[in-house]
């Protein structure tokens, strides 16, 4: 098992792992509560869940060191399902978006992450970066009698910014000291002491909701199996499972490139299945990937599998039995953390690039961040960065169609091709011929182009029928394997005349 591969690898530093998983198990605490809110569910559920998720994916995903729980993007979906139809079609709906992401890993559809542009993976990790900071904000307000939020003032104000400066202060002087323990714990540590042994008044995890509670049970969703409740949730489970993957791997190729390590994709999406299919069977809210808390974990030395376990572990341990102690840390002390994260996660060498690269990519870059920002929605800002990158790409070598025109000896004309012919360049093809003037044969040599789709197949053959019109032949040449099977498997829909390369028999050895 990788589990056990990974206890006897000799590098493994296991005092880092354990500091580090405690450390994220501190900051899974208010993220998991707040989402439950946003959710409208209680927060055991979302504590659970961040424990349920985070395990698993620890113990059997592909990417060690990642961090899995109770997220925001898997909250804003959920939150029309809690409301319109009941916590328990909530249960359900995350049982089927597991059944659905174990289908995609099973079926190796993971590796189209491969797909995602560069330009979009800046823009999904910026917006994230964004949403991160954002999200802190709220510890800045309060909420009066009547139920409106208002800003912090006065000494209130000035503790909150003293103790997130200090605790961002002490995560970015400690490693010049020593980096034998985590920043973050001991920032953490620090700030909560000062605040509980000196008694000031400052908001704290307790002031948010509590965290005691029990073991998850086991429970199947109290919903009727039948076609009526799959019609309801399915639409649900299904953008749940497409956000939670493309959260779950664009934090994972993240994290390659910080560690300079290959995840496996394929793999982590079927233990986000496992996970959010238990996840539902006990009562949880779903969830996947953790961009900021992986990065806390990354960040603090982790690198192995044990990091996840013990911040899951941690977690329901503080559920058990360390409530009372963890709802007495300062919220100023963890929203330090969140804030140091939000900076490094931000490519501020993106911003240094936009006069540098092509202006499709830098709206890109834009576009994927904005729509974050602003609709919390990664996979429709994923799939919007993937989407005009793949018009530009498209745009740009539909632009590299072009031809070198002979004649040989017996009169033939040859038009020799270069670039793909697809649907983009299909008009500027038919551009390259000269029908009326052109002699009773041609030859299209195709060698140093591709015949890559119907609207390709389609402009050779309304090209044969032009100059079948005008009495003229037209051969095609040099066409590879591939092109002559899509050629072939269209003889019904069009009439196309290729030429078959000959083939020469050549004396060898081996017939002596």
């Amino acid at each position: 098992m990788a589990f056990i591969e990974n206890i006897k690898n000799d590098e493994l530093n296991i005092k880092n792992e354990a500091l580090s998983g405690l450390t994220v198990s501190l900051a899974l605490v208010p993220e998991a509560v707040a989402f439950s809110i946003i959710a409208n569910v209680s927060p055991l559920v979302g504590l659970y869940s961040a424990f349920i998720i985070g395990l698993i994916t620890a113990i059997i995903g592909g990417r060690p060191g990642m961090i899995s729980g109770a997220t925001g993007a898997i909250a804003v979906v959920v939150v029309a399902l809690v409301i319109q139809q009941g916590v328990e079609y909530l249960f359900a709906a995350v049982v089927l978006m597991g059944i659905i992401q174990i289908t995609i890993g099973a079926l190796k559809l993971g590796k189209f992450i491969r797909l995602v542009p560069h330009a979009v993976m800046f823009g999904f990790v910026n917006g994230l970066a964004i949403v991160i900071f954002m999200a802190q904000l709220s510890q800045f307000k309060f909420t009066d009698i009547n139920g409106i939020e208002h800003w912090l003032g006065g000494q209130a104000l000035m503790v909150m910014l003293g103790f997130v400066g200090l605790t961002m202060a002490i995560i970015y002087l400690m490693p010049r000291l020593t980096k034998a323990v985590p920043a973050s714990l001991t920032a953490i540590i620090v700030v909560s002491a000062i605040v509980i042994t000196l008694q000031i008044q400052t908001r704290t995890v307790g002031d948010i909701a509590s965290i005691a509670g029990g073991l998850p049970k086991f429970h199947i969703p109290q919903v009727p199996f039948n076609l009526e409740t799959l019609k309801i949730v399915f639409p649900y489970s299904l953008i749940m499972a497409l956000v939670g993957l493309i959260e779950s791997l664009l934090t994972l190729t993240v994290i390659d490139e910080m560690t300079e390590t290959r995840g496996r994709a394929n793999r982590e999406s079927i233990a986000q299945g496992v996970a959010n299919f238990v996840c539902g069977l006990f009562g949880g809210m779903g969830g996947c990937a953790m961009i900021g808390q992986s990065l806390i974990n990354i960040n603090s030395g982790a690198r192995n599998r044990i990091s996840g376990i013990v911040a899951a572990v941690g977690l329901l341990l503080f559920v058990l039995v360390g409530a009372p102690l963890i709802e007495m840390i300062p919220m100023a002390a963890l929203v330090g953390v969140m804030f140091v994260v939000a900076i490094g996660t931000f490519e501020w060498a993106s911003l240094k690039i936009f006069s540098k690269v092509p202006i499709t990519d830098v709206i890109v870059m834009v576009l994927v961040a904005t729509i974050t920002v602003i609709y919390h929605n990664l996979a429709v800002a994923v799939i919007a960065g993937v989407v005009i990158s793949a018009l530009a790409f498209a745009w740009e070598n539909a632009k590299l169609v072009r031809a070198r025109e002979t004649v040989d000896e017996n009169g033939i004309k040859h038009y020799e091709l270069f670039g793909p012919l697809f649907f983009g360049s299909v008009t500027e093809f038919q551009n390259k011929f000269d029908v009326l003037n052109d002699p009773d044969e041609i030859i299209i040599d195709l060698k140093e182009s591709r015949v890559a789709d119907h609207s390709a197949i389609e402009a050779l053959n309304k090209i044969t029928e032009r100059y079948a019109k005008v009495g003229k032949k037209v051969h095609l040449r040099h066409l590879s394997e591939d092109c002559q099977m899509l050629l072939d498997n269209a003889s019904a829909i069009i009439d196309v005349n290729h030429w078959e390369d000959p083939h020469y028999k050549v004396p060898s050895d081996i017939l002596a």
